[in-house]
């Protein structure tokens, strides 16, 4: 599944389901005034000199837009239904005045947004509801938008299928805690991984610490690295990054990277 395609990845969010600062907390990380530690809900861009795709879509995405060039969305890619990744999805209402909005998600996202937002998708819509189109995708099933190829790659998140993406040589992951033979196979000739870092210690049921995603990142050969989905105990930016090795790092909230 290589390609040329020139890709820009924008990281619109890096944090977890509380985000970065919390709410009441007052460590180091959630009093700092760098930027870099402030970490909206966990969402990506990945885009073409023509085509435009959102990477989950949860409750801070008004905030994050507003950051970037107002342009049509061409695509949302949804990893699962948790909240932190779908809670926005009403806030994509002005997109639809460039048209109606595809989004892809596996099976049971599908099932799960009728059952959360039921007016979106009732047979008669209430009128300003955001205009969605819902397609049920499987895994290893390649599709593209636009000019972007798009491979959906199964993870677990505890006992929680979910679905990773690879787009030619960009994979993006989020909320894995293991993988099976078959996706690692999936990632073969990666050179950009984005994988989920939750915290240096301690473990988590459901998502990876640092040392996991180190080895599992040089598992798949990625010839570079970045960490997001990250949680205040990850430690101060500057910090935090000078204890990873090289070809690794931690992304942050508005950082872009062209593939």
């Amino acid at each position: 599944m290589s390609h040329t395609l020139p890709l820009t990845l924008t990281f619109l969010g890096t944090g977890t389901s509380c985000g970065v600062p919390v709410i009441g907390c007052d460590c180091a990380v959630c009093r700092s005034l760098d930027p870099r530690d402030h970490r909206y809900r966990c969402c990506a861009l990945v885009e073409s000199a023509t085509t435009r795709i959102l990477i989950d879509c949860g409750p801070d995405i008004r905030e994050q837009m507003l950051r970037e060039p107002f342009r049509r969305i061409d695509g949302v890619l949804l990893t699962h239904i948790h909240y932190d990744h779908v809670g926005g999805l009403d806030d994509l209402r002005p997109f639809c005045t460039f048209g109606d909005i595809s989004v892809y998600a596996d099976r049971e996202t599908v099932d799960g947004l009728h059952a959360t937002m039921p007016y979106v998708f009732a047979e008669h819509l209430y009128p300003g509801v955001p205009r969605l189109h819902l397609h049920s995708i499987a895994h290893y099933q390649a599709f593209s938008i636009g000019d972007i190829p798009v491979m959906p790659i199964r993870v677990m998140h505890d006992k929680l299928p979910i679905t990773a993406f690879r787009f030619g040589s960009l994979a993006y992951i989020t909320d894995m805690k293991s993988i099976d033979d078959k996706g690692v196979e999936a990632l073969a000739g990666i050179e950009t991984l984005v994988v989920n870092a939750l915290r240096f210690s301690p473990d988590h049921h459901s998502h990876m610490l640092v040392d996991d995603a180190v080895a599992f990142a040089r598992r798949t050969g990625a010839r570079q690295t970045f960490f997001t989905h990250c949680t205040h105990d990850i430690g101060l930016h500057d910090d935090a990054n000078a204890r990873l090795p090289e070809g690794f790092m931690f992304a942050f909230d508005g950082m872009k990277v062209s593939i």
